[in-house]
């Protein structure tokens, strides 16, 4: 048995790259960039009217104008209007190009309209409610940098550069694997003795939120269907996430039968709770990491996102972003395993709190549902009530 740290850092040091795809930019939502996103123009691309008004000539004002006869009128999405006489006006909208022969524009709120001529109220400072041409960035600067994940505003540059098409990290090919003659599929009625396959549909939703759509597999207590299933799997796989199979019990065949796979056991059982069964390897000829997680619905999910979700991250060169909280009671860790508490946060006056969520053990998949995430206590160590801990958030 390993410590904690030790296996976090065994998991990561089997980072890999899954190369690069190009997708439509509506199916980009949460991907990774892969590549750097250039201005095709400058931007606003046009000296761009930002309030609806009147656009004037400051050449006017100082020669002691304040009443300006109107030209014309200029919308957003017109080609520019010109203003022929400086001492005159044109009525504008926001979003319109700026018209030719005019440097500055008062806004409605400013002005006061009687017998089809504009006076001025406000005087106005030159150069006012005007986006220049190239004020945001020039054609050819780069706009977005890759690795950085894609959201609704990244999306919205890219479609402003002409991006209908974009470069983002491939993400790895996952099969969920279930292990079990006690579980039936979550449509079924099950026998007293039996239970549905909440794992699967946990970590199938933890992962749906990074945009992978793994694909399920059961297995049966059987070594003869375990071995066939799990060498199709690994062979058709980036990553398998397995739960249940790898404890101590007489139908936990799984190490086993990995080793005949010659799956590389890198470690087995973490000094740590919940999930002490974990297990993580390797089949370096496939290249398919193998993460077997404890068959109980906490430690599942919570060293799903100890463990899995951190190595994604680096896979895709996303930088993780530490975060502590402050814990609302006291808490001591006497043993030598390290503690992973579900806990709730609330925000009191920009800090995040964290309260204790108590239950009955890793399995109960009840308590999940009122945790943020958890806390991480070290081994033989104590938290005092509103000192700073780690956070992980769910």
């Amino acid at each position: 048995m390993i410590n904690q740290k030790e296996a976090f850092q065994k998991v990561l040091e089997t980072v890999k790259d899954f190369g690069n795809e190009v997708i439509p930019l509506l199916e980009a939502t949460g991907r990774i960039l892969a590549e750097d996103i250039e201005a095709d123009r400058d931007f606003p691309p046009f000296d761009r009217v930002t309030k609806d008004g009147y656009a004037i000539n400051s050449k006017a004002l100082d020669e002691g104008v304040t009443t300006f006869e109107i030209e014309s009128i200029g919308a957003a999405g017109s080609p520019r209007a010109k203003l022929e006489n400086y001492k005159n006006c044109i009525e504008i909208m926001t979003g319109a190009v700026l018209p030719e022969n005019t440097n500055t524009i008062i806004m409605y709120e400013h002005t006061q309209v009687k017998d089809g001529k504009m006076h001025i109220e406000v005087p106005p400072e030159k150069g006012q409610n005007i986006h220049l041409k190239g004020g945001d960035i020039s054609k050819g600067e780069i706009i977005l940098t890759k690795n950085r994940r894609i959201s609704g505003k990244e999306m919205g540059v890219m479609a402003a550069v002409g991006k209908a098409q974009v470069l983002v990290k491939k993400l790895p090919k996952v099969c969920l694997i279930s292990t079990g003659d006690e579980l039936v599929n979550i449509g079924e009625q099950p026998l007293p003795h039996q239970i549905r396959n909440s794992n699967g549909m946990s970590l199938y939703g933890a992962l749906s939120a990074e945009n992978i759509y793994p694909e399920f597999l059961h297995l049966k207590d059987e070594k003869k269907q375990i071995r066939e299933k799990l060498k199709a799997a690994l062979e058709e796989n980036d990553v398998l996430l397995l739960s249940g199979g790898v404890s101590k019990g007489k139908f936990d065949y799984l190490p086993e039968i990995m080793e005949e796979l010659e799956v590389e056991k890198i470690f087995h059982r973490v000094a740590q709770q919940p999930g002490k069964p974990l297990w993580f390897g390797v089949q370096n000829k496939m290249g398919t990491n193998v993460f077997s997680f404890p068959g109980n619905p906490i430690s599942t999910f919570v060293n799903f996102h100890i463990y899995f979700k951190p190595w994604l991250k680096k896979c895709l060169n996303i930088r993780p972003r530490p975060q502590k909280v402050q814990l609302q009671k006291e808490f001591e860790n006497k043993g030598d395993l390290t503690r992973f508490l579900l806990v709730s946060i609330a925000s009191e006056e920009g800090v995040l709190k964290a309260s204790l969520i108590g239950g009955n053990g890793s399995g109960d998949m009840i308590s999940l549902t009122r945790a943020d995430g958890i806390i991480v206590v070290p081994p033989k160590s104590a938290i005092l009530s509103g000192s700073a801990v780690e956070f992980i958030a769910f």
